[in-house]
């Protein structure tokens, strides 16, 4: 149904999209997540020409929609978007909304229309609000009746762009009540979401989209349970973490005993844990710094709400090694402390960098729902 090759975007210098592929079939329901600017709802809105692609290529059931002569609107008659936003016509009821479409664009006789639509209404929940104004309808009513109308122009694809965002949590089950509805109709869907649950429950296929690329795809068991590469891992587990970069033997060790202090107050984690991850960052950065060669140290801290974990990992530029394992590393408190602090270490080369990563024993992490 939807085939993009090479699909990219620009905003003058800003690259939003770079070199997108990705191919849905009929009936697929693709589910699109990834962190807040990584170009998610551009990608919906290029599928459809809302934003003109700055390169690449659409085809559509197998026209290519960016071809000089295109029939976009007819095009777009068949790919129907539901938003953020309802964008319904305050000025029309729950029904009229549904019937201004094909009476207009499609040339369906009103009265058709008209039953076509309270049949839709009676599907999403609806009916007995169809002669109700948007603005007497709270917003999960609004954004059922906007996924009807979208259905009352018939179309073969849709794309919801983030479609609970704008809801008030206890509405949000309404409406994914509904897109699991099409979904086990057939109806061919993609869809940006934050409803990790969500999306795991409706999709066939998940795109992970970082930095304006699609980082990560897999089967929604592949990619909620065994994500393969780093930053899928860290969205996924949402991890929250805080970088620091090291370029000097001499680092200021208060400063980031700052920034580490800061980090476990505004994610709740006790004032000892935060003793404890300073004295290990001084100890790992000290045993790192001292190895021959320019110092380039990049330390993260990581904390997993979900698997209520908390990760230290120090990369560091230098020869291959464990800088662990040097005989010249300096020992004494610093190395005792992390033998005795770490569930686990674990030493990977990746390209030209050692990495150490240490998961830490269990610390007084807050309490679910702190």
């Amino acid at each position: 149904m939807i085939k993009v090759e090479h699909l990219s975007k620009r905003f003058g210098a800003l690259e939003v999209l770079k070199d997108v592929n990705v191919l849905i079939s009929q009936g697929e329901v693709i589910s699109i997540i990834g962190p807040s600017g990584s170009g998610k709802s551009t990608l919906l809105r290029c599928l459809n020409l809302l934003e003109r692609p700055s390169g690449g290529q659409i085809e559509i059931a197998g026209q290519d929609i960016l071809a000089p002569g295109a029939k976009v609107p007819e095009l777009r008659r068949r790919m129907g978007m539901v938003f953020q936003s309802f964008n319904l016509f305050a000025h029309l009821t729950a029904l009229e909304n549904l019937t201004i479409g094909p009476v207009r664009l499609l040339g369906q006789r009103r009265a058709m229309a008209e039953a076509a639509g309270l049949e839709l209404l009676k599907m999403v929940g609806l009916a007995e609000k169809a002669d109700s104004f948007p603005d007497e309808l709270s917003g999960g009513q609004q954004q059922r009746v906007a996924i009807a109308r979208c259905l009352s122009m018939e179309p073969e694809i849709i794309l919801f762009d983030e479609p609970t965002s704008a809801l008030d949590p206890t509405m949000v089950g309404e409406v994914l009540a509904v897109i699991r509805r099409l979904a086990r109709q057939g109806m061919t869907m993609a869809i940006v979401t934050h409803e990790m649950e969500f999306a795991r429950d409706v999709s066939t296929r998940v795109l992970y989209l970082d930095q304006g690329a699609i980082y990560e795809e897999g089967t929604p068991t592949q990619l909620f349970d065994t994500p393969r590469r780093e930053r899928t891992q860290d969205f996924i587990g949402k991890v929250r973490s805080l970088s620091c970069h090291v370029a000097s033997a001499d680092f200021d060790r208060y400063a980031i005993f700052g920034q580490i202090e800061q980090f476990c107050e505004k994610h709740v984690l006790t004032a000892q844990t935060a003793r404890t991850v300073q004295q290990l960052a001084e100890a790992l950065l000290a045993i790192h710094a001292a190895r021959p060669g320019p110092v380039d140290i990049d330390f993260v801290m990581a904390y997993s709400e979900q698997r209520r974990t908390l990760e230290l990992r120090v990369d560091s530029a230098g020869a291959p090694g464990n800088p662990l394992d040097d005989p010249q590393a300096p020992g004494g408190p610093g190395r005792a402390l992390i033998d005795n602090a770490a569930a686990d270490l674990v030493y990977t080369r990746l390209g030209d960098r050692n990495r150490v990563t240490m998961r830490l024993k269990s610390l007084e992490l807050p309490a679910i729902g702190t």
